[in-house]
């Protein structure tokens, strides 16, 4: 399963809705992931800032939680709907590896100049190979 980071902001409608008929957001979160794409919510807060709600959620794959955000956003309940995909620590662990036996890459203009000239063209990359 991998584990994603789901934010939202509220219509006013749904705040209104969500005073008239008070429940607890993990609940609430929890009862639609089931349903649609077999997710599981770890945990849900509220929050100040940009977005009202956050979850940490596990799903089966990116289908299952596009499956989730389109239905969610749909309901015009929300503003807004963001899905950040998120890596356990031994994946991130796994992708620095990675990267560093690639030989890692240079900035467009050391690539091309030797760092000489910073206006070489920022369009190409060069990625060095291992």
């Amino acid at each position: 399963m991998a584990y994603y980071l789901l934010q939202a902001t509220y219509t006013p409608e749904g705040w209104a809705a969500q005073i008239k008929n008070p429940q607890d957001v993990c609940e609430r979160v929890q009862a639609a992931f089931g349903k649609i794409g077999g997710g599981k919510v770890i945990g849900a807060w509220y929050a100040f800032g940009e977005y009202d709600v956050v979850a940490i959620a596990e799903y089966p794959s990116n289908v299952n939680v596009a499956a989730y955000a389109v239905a969610v956003v749909s309901s015009g309940a929300l503003k807004a709907f963001k899905t950040t995909p998120l890596l356990t620590v031994e994946e991130g662990m796994a992708g620095h590896a990675a990267g560093r036996r690639s030989g890692g890459c240079l900035p467009p203009a050391r690539q091309l100049t030797g760092g000489r000239y910073p206006y070489a063209s920022a369009t190409q990359s060069l990625c060095l190979s291992g």
